[in-house]
């Protein structure tokens, strides 16, 4: 008798086979030794369309809303048919007596194999793989211990209901109001539309805010300053610098506190991606890309976690780990080889998956063979293990200090360090980077005694203006999400919080913002686009609300813990778009809502005339001129999406304007890597454009002067 083992991706399916000691490759699965092991390359099956429940669907239509399917139907991806099939015949083999579970472990995980697994008619018995390393000690000691798969019947509920919950939000609300505001499709979704409110809002703020001025006086005392009250007005400001013209400088008090600073906590995914967006510039998809790769090649554990602690169990691995760490990277000198390991432990602060960290598998070799990505991540996952565990801590004194001038009063504040401790490790990596991290000197103050007076050398007017808010970046909106409003990235991290989305899916939701077109980025900045200002403009409350979609997000917590059932959560969501329909079912279509909101991409490179962004494209204006032109870019590319990218509207622009475009995180599906490349646009006239890579040349060396 055999086993099937369900993985999500050939290479975790080539991993669990190495680990096993299997080598028997066939078409579309391997077996040996009793195992058959197959993939399922992503989602094989999904809900059905709109337009699988009744024909008419295929055109939207006011009228046929809301759209509420009963039963739900599902259908196989076109492009994996054939996956799919090989699976099924594999199910239904009669010397298959059960199947292992062996997807990603986690909600998306349990998701892509239960509906293969009823798409495909199976009812034999399966066991869960439940893991957190790709390592092959980790594979074998999880085949040792397979859960009972009904364990996780509540997560693939809480699953499903998010996908269910996604679909008729998304599938109602952009109909709705598509339909009514006649134009460009108005993409509506449960997470991604309160997201781009919090974007839409922060620029409103920015717009609106008026800049006032302010005046602060200081006392420059040489080798310190001290500043005084602030004023709205200069006249004020400047009579109360002359009141203290003659007058002598008295200290009234000195305060010196000792203070401690404890190591930072470990990564989940979203503090991760936040730090990443901030050291490299780094999208949260990128940064999801480059640490899911690190785990495929046993480098990093699983990514997609919440927690930033670890188990009890693995505190005793810990000190060899950080010792396998430090000799790998060269700013990890300075680690002095003691662990703390009770620092990082608490089991009552990991559900499903524990903080990410790297693995034993970890050596000089393997590194510096990594893609530059992929090793800048690596390298930060290191050092914030080797900073978290280190028992010393980094111990300062600050002083404060408060000086009198005739009826003003002055501060003046100062710092000393007395321990670097674990602060050395970080600083050393800090300095690796290409982008120096602005690091403000501690600078002591003088010894200043009370009741005694201080020199003075000026008394100063320093003039200052209020700051508009900043727009988002990566970081912050990843912030903002997790506690769920435009304000959240201000709050103190450890407070308890209801987020918008998972760790898991913030960084798709970011991408099908930028994707769709409602916002860009502009370096690390994100920006709403004038059609991402509209649709919010005009979206109700409860569609853009992120406090009503973070009490979802807690709900699916609630099913997946099994103290919610699946129904009432299900109900709430069909409620709500029972309601948003007949809100709206009197309004009359506005076509000239939006007047011609198409916005020029750039220039075709055959015609010259304008390009411009369609649903499934970036299209020539040409293309019903005499003669029409065909040019035409296709989001849906395949050469990109062999590379694991998307040729969006910023792409499109750079094609069109320099005829490339620089991308980072290209994937190789020959040798399962990613690379920095240039994207070079060949457009010979036919019908579709063709692609080819540029790498920059290496430089050569120097010949010698005999």
């Amino acid at each position: 008798m055999a086993v099937l083992v369900l993985t999500e991706k050939p290479s975790v399916a080539q991993a669990i086979a190495a680990a096993l000691g299997i080598k028997g490759k066939k078409d579309g699965y391997i077996e040996g030794d009793g195992y058959i092991i197959s993939w399922c390359v992503g989602h094989l099956v999904e809900l059905a369309n709109a337009d699988c429940y009744d024909a008419r669907y295929s055109k939207w239509t006011k009228g046929d809303l809301p759209i509420l399917p009963a039963p739900w139907k599902f259908t196989v991806s076109p492009g994996t048919k054939k996956q799919f099939g090989i699976i099924k015949s594999l199910m239904e083999r009669s010397d298959v007596s059960e199947l292992i579970e062996a997807t990603d472990a986690g909600r998306e995980g349990e998701l892509i194999f239960r509906l293969v697994y009823q798409e495909a008619g199976c009812k034999k018995p399966f066991k869960r793989l439940w893991i957190s390393s790709m390592e092959d000690s980790a594979i074998r000691a999880g085949f040792e211990n397979l859960i009972p798969g009904e364990k996780y019947d509540v997560l693939y509920e809480a699953a499903l209901c998010r996908a269910k919950a996604d679909w008729l939000v998304g599938i109602n609300g952009t109909r709705l109001f598509s339909t009514i505001y006649r134009g460009p499709t108005m993409n509506v979704g449960r997470v991604m539309t309160p997201t781009l409110a919090m974007i839409v809002e922060r620029e409103k703020a920015i717009t609106e805010f008026q800049k006032e001025k302010f005046y602060v006086l200081e006392l420059d005392c040489g080798s310190f300053k001290a500043a005084g009250r602030k004023f709205s007005g200069k006249t004020e400001a400047e009579k109360a610098r002359k009141s203290c013209f003659g007058r002598a400088v008295t200290v009234k008090s000195v305060s010196r506190q000792e203070k401690t600073e404890k190591p930072p906590k470990l990564y989940d995914l979203t503090t991760l991606q936040r730090e990443a967006n901030r050291l490299y510039g780094y999208t949260a998809q990128q940064t999801l890309d480059y640490v899911q790769s690190l785990y495929e090649k046993k480098l990093a554990t699983y990514p997609r976690t919440d927690s930033r602690y670890l188990t009890k169990d693995m505190a005793a691995g810990l000190p060899g780990l950080c010792g396998s760490i430090s000799g790998v990277f060269p700013f990890m000198e300075k680690f002095s080889g003691a662990v703390d390991a009770l620092q990082v432990v608490d089991d009552s602060r990991v559900s499903d998956h524990h903080a990410v960290i790297p693995t034993k598998e970890i050596s000089r070799d393997k590194v510096s063979g990594l893609p530059t990505g992929e090793r800048n991540v690596l390298s930060m996952i290191s050092v914030r293990l080797l900073c978290a565990v280190c028992p010393e801590k980094f111990v300062y004194a600050d002083t404060a200090a408060t000086l009198i001038c005739g009826t003003e009063e002055f501060t003046a504040k100062g710092r000393v360090e007395l321990a670097e401790g674990w602060k050395a490790l970080e600083r050393a990596f800090l300095k690796t980077l290409k982008e120096k991290q602005k690091r403000e000197a501690a600078v002591p103050l003088p010894n200043l005694e009370e009741g005694k007076g201080a020199g003075v050398k000026e008394i100063c007017l320093r003039e200052g203006a209020t700051s508009a808010p900043s727009r988002f970046t990566e970081d912050s909106l990843l912030s903002a999400m997790e506690n769920a409003d435009a304000e959240g990235f201000a709050r103190i991290e450890d407070a308890e919080h209801k987020g918008l989305g998972t760790p898991a899916t913030r960084a798709g939701i970011i991408e099908k913002l930028v994707r769709c077109g409602f916002a860009e980025r502009n370096k690390k900045q994100l920006i709403p686009t004038k059609r991402g200002m509209e649709l919010i403009k005009v979206l109700p409350d409860k569609v853009k609300s992120a406090k009503l979609t973070a009490e979802w997000e807690a709900a699916l917590k609630e099913v997946e813990r099994g103290e919610c059932s699946a129904e009432n959560f299900m109900n709430d969501i069909t409620d709500m778009v029972r309601e948003l329909v007949k809100e709206y079912e009197n309004v009359e279509p506005d076509a000239n809502f939006f007047g011609d909101a198409r916005e020029e991409i750039g220039k075709c490179p055959r015609c010259g005339r304008p390009v411009y962004e369609g649903k499934k494209n970036f299209y020539c204006s040409g293309y019903k001129g005499n003669p029409a032109c065909g040019f035409v870019l296709w989001k849906e590319n395949p050469y990109f999406k062999s590379k694991r990218k998307e040729l969006t509207k910023a792409v499109a622009k750079a094609f069109l304007k320099d005829g490339k475009a620089g991308m980072k995180g290209l994937y190789s599906e020959k040798k399962g890597k990613t690379y920095d490349a240039t994207i070079v646009m060949e457009d010979t006239g036919e019908k579709y454009v063709k692609f080819k890579l540029e790498f920059p040349q290496k430089k050569q060396p120097k010949e010698k002067m005999e």
